[in-house]
């Protein structure tokens, strides 16, 4: 395989400088943009080529892929919260939308071949049936999820319309931290469960709050499809080898395990890898909160050589709980 230079954008961020390790481990050329507004130069080892700025800075993107021969886009840039999209939408689809279309816009302009993108399983909404599959129909309940879909729609059109192919990758619930406790999930405030649960457990929170217990779920928390980010991380690298095997082929494809936890199987796994127990608090449902969202993976499996190295839900913790940690440390010396 041709290892081609990459641009990953939002490489300093939880997914992304992940992505950024996973290539430069495999020996990929790879350099990075970030605005800095929610990534960590930290994460950013001190070979890849940081470039600080914004993906919506086509000048500075022409002059970013002329230095570094870009063939090949890996696009994590983005705004993230769900709850925070309701109520700032303009500000969702201005990062996720409109500045992808500057990102798409520059990567034609200098004759980027391929594009792997950041996508969700947000652009589900609340699906009818579980596990989910990529033809599963698209009703996004939030902005979040239709500025990933209005991003995954335009990416279609555009390699119709150039030559250029692309791999949308709809994640389910991404958890854990890289296994040598080189980067994780360092956003203050972040509202991923594992991340909350990991933090309450060493004293960064008072507790967890268990939104609705009614659920048709096994003990009535809601059941969702977790998956190691380096898991994740290996998937954008083989994805990324099936574009430059097949240029006119794109591809779509969920990114989970096809296995579902609950809210309570995650807290009790923490309390497990902790020897500690996470106080929890009861609240009601939230709106738009499925009973459970679990991937259809048998796309990525038929399609990829991808074998999930840390399936495994204690094991996602432990190294959470190892990163939350070492960002203690860092934090202290900083």
């Amino acid at each position: 395989m041709n290892k081609v230079s990459v641009l990953v954008t939002g490489g300093a961020g939880y997914i992304g400088s992940h992505a950024v390790l996973a290539l430069r481990d495999a020996g990929w050329p790879v350099a990075v943009i970030d605005n800095l507004t929610t990534g960590f130069r930290f994460a950013i080892p001190d070979d890849v080529p940081l470039y600080e700025g914004d993906i919506a800075d086509e000048a500075l993107l022409a002059r970013i892929f002329a230095e570094q021969g870009t063939r090949a886009v890996m696009h994590f840039a983005g705004s993230v919260v769900v709850p925070e999209s309701v109520e700032n939408p303009l500000k969702y689809y201005h990062n996720n939308t409109a500045k992808s279309r500057s990102l798409i816009a520059a990567a034609v302009s200098a004759g980027v071949p391929h594009f792997i993108f950041s996508s969700t399983a947000a652009t589900y909404g609340v699906p009818e049936v579980s596990p989910v599959t990529e033809d599963s129909v698209k009703l996004p309940i939030n902005p979040y999820g239709m500025s990933k879909l209005m991003t995954e729609i335009m990416l279609g059109d555009v390699a119709r319309a150039h030559p250029i192919n692309f791999c949308a990758l709809r994640y389910f619930n991404v958890a854990g931290a890289d296994p040598q406790a080189r980067t994780g999930q360092s956003t203050t405030g972040a509202t991923h469960l594992i991340k909350v649960a990991v933090e309450a457990a060493l004293g960064k929170r008072d507790e967890v709050t268990v939104f609705g217990t009614d659920y048709a779920t096994p003990d009535g928390t809601g059941v969702r499809d977790y998956i190691h980010v380096s898991d994740l991380a290996s998937a954008h690298v083989l994805a990324l080898e099936a574009l430059i095997a097949e240029p006119t082929r794109s591809l779509t494809m969920n990114c989970g395990y096809g296995q579902g936890f609950s809210v309570l199987d995650v807290l009790n796994a923490v309390d497990r890898v902790t020897n500690l127990t996470i106080k929890r608090r009861l609240e009601g449902r939230r709106a738009g909160d499925p009973d459970q969202l679990i991937s259809d993976n048998r796309r990525i499996k038929a399609t990829l050589p991808w074998v999930p190295q840390y399936a495994d839900l204690d094991m996602i913790v432990a190294h959470a709980v190892a990163w939350e940690r070492r960002l203690t440390e860092i934090r202290k010396v900083g």
